[in-house]
């Protein structure tokens, strides 16, 4: 999968350094999938929730942090929509929140 915004991911662990080692090996495994539909995705990552609008929540050191991407399984690729807090996750809509930075 090509993942779109990684420097987004890289901002966030700059500011958090403690998920940094676990985000770039959730980068490095998205990298290598192929997956093409959401049961793909369930077999891999047991805990992500799978949401309406092609949208995936993964929960990044042990739930600390919460990840949502947009996966386009036509064109193999994911977009970064959202990492945060599990706090700063339930304050926000993870069906359309979009990218700030």
């Amino acid at each position: 999968m090509r993942i779109v915004a990684v420097s987004y991911l890289r901002h966030f662990w700059e500011e958090n350094p403690s998920a940094e080692q676990h985000l770039k090996a959730w980068i490095d495994e998205a990298k290598k999938a192929a997956w093409s539909q959401p049961a793909e995705i369930k077999e891999q990552y047991r805990s992500a929730s799978i949401l309406k609008n092609r949208r995936v929540v993964f929960n990044i050191k042990g739930n600390g942090y919460r990840l949502i991407v947009a996966v386009a399984y036509r064109y193999q690729a994911v977009c970064v929509k959202f990492i945060g807090t599990h706090a700063a996750y339930d304050a926000i809509d993870a069906e359309t929140v979009e990218m700030e930075l």
